[in-house]
């Protein structure tokens, strides 16, 4: 009986445990079949993605395709507009051909028609007399001799003008050569040297009535200051300063400095300075071998040796112009003594102008009237800046030398801005006109040379560019001596063998 309880329970019990494990297996048949579900599920995802992608670039394919024929349309449109257009010019071509065509058979019509004028008009001339014949042939010939003889005296003429400029430049080259006077540039100021700083206080005086009255009597500006040993005299008159730094220098030598004094040494100095003058004039007169001038006239000569024009003594420059005019003279066959002459006193007026209203060369002309000089040399003196036409060749002369020693190298001095100024307006204007490259202000601003498109410009246009920049040049800017123009036009053809 135990034992078959025993066995029942065993049975149940295997019976219960053979329960669990087919529910087990069941729940695992379940849960595999959902993971299958899902799984199938994810795979149709999937699959539908990519279908999605592929249908996507196959799309994007077709576009891209779409767009290369439309691409495509557009152009074959454009050649097609394109090769109407060149039919149409084709045509008119064809029409500009016909009309040229008519127009060419109108001209071999008309040329038809004046041979058989000739031929008509040899044939009257055939049929003239011996004397007729002869007039017609007289007449023919004689025009065409006077073409011949025209173009002749242009060639002529040219030659003459190059070989006159050769002449000239060899006559003046000669003169510059042989002629050789010092450049010395002034200022407006003197400096007197002191033995120390002590006498600067004598010299100004108690409340000052010692440097005024140096002023007063002198017409000059005494500046002392924080310069060591160095009293400054300044004036623009050239003779005044002169005088005073004369007057200055007595006084500190001889140590007693008053208004007394000081009137006595300005007085000594005034006769010291005019007898200077007066010696420079007559060694001036004695260096160009000039005859004698009337004394007013040497006075005011004397007077330029403290004179300066652009930092030129003029003087000195009066000088060298005579020695130029002189030989320039001897070599063209001219009176070499009116060329002197004239040269010398050209600058006459700048004596006295800083008292006299009136340009220099008008006022030197007045001057040299009121002492007789003869006309020819008043007209050098008034002509040499061409205020009044040339009436000799000599006043030709007197001008051609004072732009030789003007424009001398280290002869005249003139401030860094106006020098910068004066180049730069000589570019401007040269790059003012059409046709016109480059330009380039060369030799101290002395020549200007400008580069021209020979493509647009010819010989002949050349030259009238160069007069015209010429003529700016004279109404727009002020300089000493004088400037040349050159326009160069260069052709250049260029090829290679290969």
């Amino acid at each position: 009986m135990y034992f078959w309880i025993r066995g029942n329970a065993a049975r149940t019990e295997a019976e219960a445990e053979l329960k669990q494990r087919e529910a087990a297996i069941t729940q695992r048949e379940s849960d595999m079949d959902r993971q299958i579900e899902a799984r199938r599920k994810e795979l149709d995802v999937e699959a539908k993605e990519k279908a999605l992608a592929y249908r996507n670039e196959v799309e994007a394919e077709f576009k891209e395709k779409r767009a290369d024929l439309n691409r495509l349309e557009k152009r074959l449109d454009q050649k097609e507009d394109s090769l109407d257009q060149r039919v149409a010019r084709l045509e008119e071509k064809e029409k500009q051909l016909t009309t040229r065509q008519s127009e060419v058979d109108d001209l071999y019509a008309e040329a038809e028609k004046v041979v058989a004028d000739q031929r008509a008009t040899l044939e009257r001339i055939a049929s003239l007399s011996t004397e007729d014949a002869q007039a017609e042939l007289r007449r023919q010939v004689e025009d065409e001799m006077r073409h011949e003889t025209a173009r002749l005296v242009k060639d002529r003429l040219d030659e003459a003008e190059r070989e006159a400029e050769r002449r000239a430049r060899e006559i003046i080259t000669l003169a510059v050569q042989r002629c050789a006077v010092d450049q010395v540039a002034a200022t407006t100021v003197s400096v007197v040297p002191l033995p120390s700083d002590d006498i600067k206080g004598r010299i100004i005086g108690r409340e000052g009535r010692n440097i005024r009255a140096f002023e007063g009597l002198t017409g000059v500006d005494l500046i002392i200051d924080d310069t060591p040993e160095a009293v400054v005299v300044s004036s623009f008159d050239p003779v005044r300063r002169e005088t005073a730094r004369i007057a200055l220098t007595a006084l500190i030598t001889d140590g007693r400095v008053h208004p007394g004094r000081i009137e006595e040494m300005v007085n000594q100095a005034k006769a010291e300075v005019d007898q200077r003058m007066k010696e420079a004039a007559e060694e001036a007169l004695l260096a160009v071998g000039s005859p004698p001038i009337h004394q007013e006239l040497v006075k005011l000569l004397g007077k330029l040796k403290f004179r300066t024009s652009y930092g030129q003594n003029v003087l000195t420059h009066s000088v060298e112009m005579a020695h130029l005019a002189g030989m320039m003279a001897s070599q063209l066959g001219l009176n070499e003594a009116i060329a002197k002459r004239g040269a010398l006193l050209h600058d006459i007026g700048k004596a006295v102008d800083f008292e006299t209203e009136g340009h220099h060369a008008v006022i030197g002309a007045d001057l040299a009237r009121r002492y007789n000089e003869p006309e020819s040399v008043i007209n050098c003196i008034e002509a040499h800046h061409e205020d009044t036409p040339f009436s000799c060749m000599e006043a030709v002369l007197v001008q051609a030398a004072d732009a030789v020693s003007a424009s001398r190298p280290g002869a005249r001095r003139e401030s860094l801005e106006s020098y910068i100024k004066r180049l730069e307006g000589l570019e401007r204007i040269a790059e003012s006109f059409k046709g016109v490259e480059k330009s380039y202000a060369i030799q101290a601003g002395r020549e200007i040379r400008v580069m021209v498109n020979p493509d647009s410009m010819d010989d002949a246009l050349a030259a009238t560019l160069a007069r015209d920049i010429a003529k700016r040049i004279e109404d727009e800017l002020q300089y000493p001596g004088q400037i040349r123009v050159t326009v160069i036009r260069e052709v250049r053809a260029v090829d290679y063998a290969k």
